[in-house]
């Protein structure tokens, strides 16, 4: 029986929704993507790229972070800040740049 399935994923917030914003227009190809083609890309549901692109949603899953930044081309740490780091919760502040 694994541990694993009974932790929960561990939650990481996009560190700033006009980063977000910033990257899908110059993606790690050199191209733009639109909200439609990383949530395709990415593998989960539009709503979720909207509402992270417009701050009403701050955190996601590993898995779908991961996945997100795989699709935009860049690190996990370039858009994601992870919300728990030695058993401890940690909630960033909103970037406001």
């Amino acid at each position: 029986m694994s541990h694993e399935s009974s932790t929960p994923p561990t939650m990481w917030a996009v560190a700033s929704s006009d980063r977000l914003k910033m990257l899908m227009e110059r993606t790690g190809t050199g191209e733009s993507i639109t909200s439609r083609a990383l949530a395709d890309a990415a593998g989960i549901a539009h709503g979720t790229v909207g509402a992270l692109m417009a701050g009403t949603q701050r955190a996601v899953p590993e898995d779908k972070a991961k996945a997100i930044c795989a699709a935009i081309g860049v690190d996990l740490l370039v858009l994601f800040i992870p919300l728990e780091r030695a058993g401890r919760a940690f909630i960033p502040s909103q970037a406001t740049a």
